[in-house]
């Protein structure tokens, strides 16, 4: 008759609790180590700082104000915007779709700026909140779908084919005239033309013209 001794588990380089259990011989053994392995591990995760996400703490921009280097800025800016406020568009639904590009390349300025926007044209809360996902939500009107399905369009590729199909541009001549079309394009051409500026040059979000870039 043949006996077997339980032994301990071999060391790990991991710190073992001092109520390390003893197991019964064969497999259940082996199970019991891995899952007594497995919590301590678990639990010195969790216990660990993680060092490799780094804490923003940035007090201002990484560019200075840009309108002061290239003073001709304030002109592009202040035609894109006549060009886009000529009536054609309500403002809320140019607001909604620069949200909206600023939501999808990950900008916190854009995402503020025109989240204020917004808010200061009465826009209700759950109509902003729920941009992101606005394919589900029932907040929004055929037109402001459509200019939402642009946007995206423009900014996502589109693994299948065109960024903008025929039939999506079809969807939106039955929203929007010519005219009016034209200057919904505008409208992303113009949260297009600052996200550059947004993403390397990172303005504060959140603050006063005169604060938000350095000095």
């Amino acid at each position: 008759m043949s006996t077997h001794t339980a032994t301990r588990p071999a060391k790990t380089g991991l710190a073992l609790p001092p109520s390390w259990p003893s197991w019964p011989d064969g497999a259940d053994r082996s199970i019991g180590h891995l899952r007594a392995m497995r919590s301590v591990r678990a639990a010195i995760h969790r216990s660990t700082p993680r060092r490799d996400i780094p804490i923003m703490t940035t007090t201002e921009s990484r560019l200075p104000n840009p309108s002061v280097l290239i003073p001709e800025l304030k002109d592009i800016g202040g035609a894109l915007y006549k060009a886009t406020g000529n009536g054609t568009i309500p403002q809320t639904t140019i607001s909604l779709l620069q949200l909206r590009a600023g939501q999808i390349v990950g900008n916190t300025y854009l995402i503020v700026l025109h989240t204020r926007d917004l808010r200061k044209a009465g826009t209700a809360e759950e109509s902003i909140t729920a941009v992101a996902s606005w394919r589900d939500a029932p907040y929004f009107t055929d037109a402001e779908r459509i200019a939402l399905e642009l946007v995206e369009s423009v900014l996502t590729p589109n693994p299948s084919g065109e960024r903008v199909p025929d039939e999506l541009y079809a969807r939106a001549s039955e929203q929007y005239d010519d005219k009016a079309l034209t200057t919904l394009v505008m409208a992303i051409g113009q949260v297009c033309f600052f996200l550059p500026l947004a993403l390397i040059g990172k303005p504060l979000p959140g603050t006063s013209p005169a604060e938000q870039w350095r000095q």
